[in-house]
Parts: C-alpha cells; structure tokens; sequence
C-alpha cells in the first residue's frame, strides 16, 4: 500500500484543520530539528505503542528528505489504522524548509548518529591514508579498517563505529528530548 503525498503546503493546511502531524526520524534528530507541533514517534519505535493521534483523524507523517517514510508506507498505513486518513509530505522537512514553512532548530543537540559515523569513518579514511603516503605505509592500515567495518556495516546492520559514538559524552542525553504523547 502506498499512502498519497500531499506538498508541504497541503500539509500545514491540513495541520491548521487539526491534523496530526508524525515525524519518524529518530529522536536525535528531531531533537535538533523539527517542524513545529511535530510529534516525534521514531520507526524504530512503532512495536512501543500508539501512534500519537489526539483523537485526529489525520495524520501526516515526515522525515527527512521522504523516502523513509515512502518506503515505510504500509508500516505507517498499519500505524494509522483503517479510521484515519493518512498522508506522506512529499520530500519530508527539507521540502517544508524550501517551501518556506517555518522549523525549529537547536543547534546545541548532538548530530544524528549516522551523520557522526560519515564524518568519523571519513576523517579516519582520509586522515589514515594522508598518514600512509606521508608519514609511513603501515597507516594504510586505517582506511583498510574503516572500509571493512563500513562493509560489515552494511552487509549486518552492525556498525561498531556507530556502537562507540553512543557512548560519547555529547551523546549520552539529549536536552530536553522530545517525547511523544500517547492518545
């Protein structure tokens, strides 16, 4: 089943009407942007309870960029049940933010984590094979590393580099994370 995609604008006329809207990015990174009156309910979460509807019989659901939520259209058409309308912003809070709708950004949260894990497995790629040409072969073994963890990553859905960046100290707790409401 596919749920219809509606523009940004159709999307915050059916907000104004009393919609709910859903993000199902996780909370990391709703904490750090959102879409004003955005619940936050995680695709990850879904198996943890009720869609936070308020007894809306509306609901549209974002993430990013869209294609989370595209290719999660029958999970969130379950989520939604058969009583509600449910609909997709076409291209997620990206488009929202180019079409001018307003977002709330609090740059004092912690990146998401895949985000951290790019720029860590990265920096450790480059920095590794700067160090092998300049400095001495045996860095090579950096990159070699980080391309086989990215490669199990892939293949497992393990990423030990994502397993140690949770355990930082900037992401041990979010300021004040966003919870979603149950109905």
């Amino acid at each position: 089943m596919t749920l219809p995609t509606i523009s940004p604008a159709e999307a915050k006329r059916l907000i104004d009407e009393g919609a709910v809207l859903v993000d199902v990015r996780d909370r990391a990174e709703h904490a750090r942007e959102h879409i004003p009156q955005a619940r936050n309910f995680a695709l990850s979460e879904f198996d943890k309870g009720e869609l936070p509807r308020d007894g809306a019989n509306v609901v549209v659901f974002h993430c990013k960029s869209g294609m989370r939520t595209l290719s999660n259209a029958q999970a969130l058409a379950d989520k939604a049940g058969e009583t509600c309308d449910a609909y997709i912003v076409e291209g997620g809070i990206d488009a929202w933010r180019k079409a001018g709708l307003p977002v709330v950004e609090d740059k004092s949260q912690p990146l998401d984590l895949m985000r951290q894990v790019q720029i860590g497995a990265g920096s450790l790629g480059f920095f590794g094979t700067l160090a092998g040409i300049f400095i001495a072969p045996g860095f090579l073994i950096i990159p070699a590393f980080v391309g086989a963890g990215l490669m199990v990553a892939g293949m497992t859905g393990f990423c030990g580099l994502a397993r140690v960046l949770i355990h930082m100290p900037w992401n041990k707790a979010l300021k004040n994370p966003p919870v979603a409401k149950t109905a």
